[in-house]
């Protein structure tokens, strides 16, 4: 019997890069699907592949409890992904109390909504990120690295990871911890990320822009990867000693930003296009990646796609996407 067959599931960042995706693959695995979304995001894929159409759909914050605790009981919840969260590093330097109320407000909100109906809840996995960690000497990071945060959004994982601990150790909450490396693939419409806007660029024949000095290190990890790595968790939850514990997933293959850039540019046979290197980043960890020996050890978890393979699907997936966008702008 498939595991998530009528399953009651609530997603959060349903909109979102990896929320579409984890939404898509709960559908087509028969689960109940119930997304919070807040904004109605143009292009999103939720909306694209007509998802949103076969779930029940909550419109609100993470900042709303009422709205989530009743979400928990009405919908009769079982599993939840709480995915959704402020992703973007610079927008959370420009902004942090935003940042804040999204990622650790929403966080404390959403597991204080999971524990006061602990008769329907049975698994909460929480997406934190490689950014908990802070910033350290010893590569690569393993569970056992410490959480030490500075920056804005880099502090907003560190509370997120502590929080939902507290929740475990405290209240007994089944929750584990996900930290996955930089996600990329079909569906991400935030353009200023490295990814998206080096296709688009690329596709317009216009230089990718380098925000940093290009020497940035990074592991880079396919959505579809990435949605097998939550629901091979989710699935082995209640085993001992799963629960309760936290798990990095990336490829354990860091690339360079100009590394990745040159690899994008080679994909698309742009390599006349010469990137522009800006060396504006700031309040940005210069060096991480993951050790996922843990995920691969306990969940007989492998990623399957190589980083070519997934560029390759994203580049298709990007620009079908901009002659779609730039065709409704010619008609108008």
């Amino acid at each position: 019997m498939n595991f998530w067959n009528n399953r009651n599931v609530f997603v959060t960042g349903a909109s979102g890069l990896l929320g579409s995706s984890m939404v898509n693959k709960l559908l087509s695995q028969g689960a109940n699907v119930t997304c919070l979304v807040r904004d109605w995001v143009h292009g999103s894929k939720l909306l694209e592949d007509n998802n949103l159409l076969r779930c029940n759909v909550v419109r609100g914050e993470l900042t709303d409890f009422d709205l989530l605790l009743r979400s928990m009981n009405e919908y009769e919840i079982n599993t939840v992904f709480h995915l959704g969260a402020q992703t973007i590093v610079g927008t959370a330097s420009r902004s942090p109390l935003s940042t804040f109320e999204a990622n650790i407000k929403g966080t404390w909100n959403l597991l204080e909504a999971c524990r006061q109906p602990p008769t329907l809840i049975e698994r909460v996995l929480v997406a934190s990120s490689d950014k908990a960690y802070g910033s350290h000497t010893n590569l690569p990071y393993t569970e056992d690295t410490p959480l030490i945060g500075r920056f804005p959004y880099d502090v907003s994982k560190s509370c997120t990871d502590l929080i939902s601990m507290s929740y475990f150790y405290t209240y007994k909450t089944p929750i584990t911890v996900t930290r996955c490396g930089n996600l990329f693939g079909p569906g991400d419409l935030n353009f200023n990320r490295l990814i998206p806007g080096t296709i688009k660029s690329a596709l317009n024949n216009e230089p990718p822009l380098i925000r940093s000095d290009g020497m940035f290190i990074r592991d880079y990890f396919y959505i579809e990867d990435a949605v097998k790595a939550y629901l091979t968790l989710a699935e082995h939850m209640l085993e001992a000693p799963i629960v309760g514990q936290d798990f990095n997933f990336g490829t354990e293959t860091p690339l360079s930003v100009v590394e990745l850039v040159t690899r994008i540019l080679e994909s698309m046979n742009k390599t006349e296009l010469v990137p522009k290197i800006l060396n504006q980043a700031s309040h940005e960890i210069r060096k991480q990646y993951l050790d996922c020996s843990k995920a691969k050890t306990l969940l007989n978890w492998q990623p399957t796609y190589t980083f070519d393979e997934g560029i390759k699907s994203t580049i298709a997936w990007y620009t079908a996407f901009i002659e779609k966008e730039n065709a409704l702008k010619s008609n108008d």
